[in-house]
């Protein structure tokens, strides 16, 4: 296998917008990981900081994800993400140094 294409973001929303931006991307989830070269989708909500949210995303390549970043309801977010964050998106690209597994022990 390839070397993934890997992301973590954080966003910080608005305090007024916690509750909503929690549900709107959390709705995001399942869909995320049908995706043709969605290797793993993750959302996290900060333990010390909570409603500081956090995404880990790796993709098959940087290609998947620009197909996923490109679909309707994406787009339709990304347009309007201010709405509900105090700054925007803190997004670092990753390289992975400990690589997949091809097969997990049993």
């Amino acid at each position: 296998m390839d070397q993934p294409f890997t992301l973590v973001g954080f966003a910080r929303p608005k305090p007024e917008r916690v509750d909503e931006l929690r549900t709107v991307l959390a709705s995001f989830v399942e869909p995320t990981r049908e995706e043709p070269g969605c290797l793993e989708y993750h959302f996290h909500e900060d333990r010390a900081e909570p409603g500081v949210f956090v995404f880990y995303e790796a993709w098959r390549s940087e290609a998947d994800l620009e197909a996923h970043l490109a679909l309707p309801h994406m787009q339709d977010f990304w347009e309007r993400r201010m709405e509900y964050l105090q700054t925007d998106f803190d997004i670092r690209f990753l390289d992975m140094i400990s690589p997949y597994l091809r097969e997990r022990p049993a």
